[in-house]
């Protein structure tokens, strides 16, 4: 799994003071999609990673300016983060996963239920080690949530 924080962007909202969105990149299995997720997700997700895995440092919650130039150190910053996550982590917990809207597939018959991993043929040997499979996720709306069910005694993703 690789990923990327491209770009990022200033919105203007009526109901608070303006934010901005980081555009990120997942690239799994030749395939690719976005995701958008503002600094405030990212430090949520931070707080609740270091409870349960090697966390690296993350970005300072506090920006004294917006100029283009620190915001594109806050999104260097972030990058890092994302990919440091991945390095530095054998098992990457759901919660990441969802995150990146990356489900996790711990079985084959999964996978096959699933309809597009069905297209893709594992090894017997992969199998065999329980070697995790993924598939990537169409962007979804906030606050959706993803329910799976467990079909085999396989590694799951690790749990927060």
């Amino acid at each position: 799994m690789e990923v990327y924080i491209p770009s990022f962007r200033y919105e203007e909202s009526d109901l608070e003071r303006g934010y901005t969105v980081f555009k990120i990149e997942v690239l799994m299995n030749g395939r690719k999609h976005f995701v958008e997720k503002r600094y405030s997700e990212f430090h949520a997700l931070h707080k609740k990673l270091k409870k349960c895995i090697k966390t690296p440092e993350i970005p300072s919650k506090h920006v004294r300016n917006w100029v283009p130039k620190v915001l594109e150190q806050r999104r260097q910053g972030l990058e890092t983060y994302l990919q440091a996550v991945i390095l530095e982590n054998e098992e990457l917990p759901k919660l990441f996963l969802d995150f990146l809207n990356v489900r996790h597939l711990p079985s084959l018959p999964k996978a096959e239920s699933c309809g597009e991993a069905n297209h893709h043929k594992l090894s017997k040997s992969m199998q065999e080690r329980g070697v995790p499979i993924f598939s990537l996720l169409p962007d979804l709306p906030e606050g959706t949530t993803l329910k799976t069910t467990r079909r085999s005694s396989r590694p799951h993703p690790k749990a927060c």
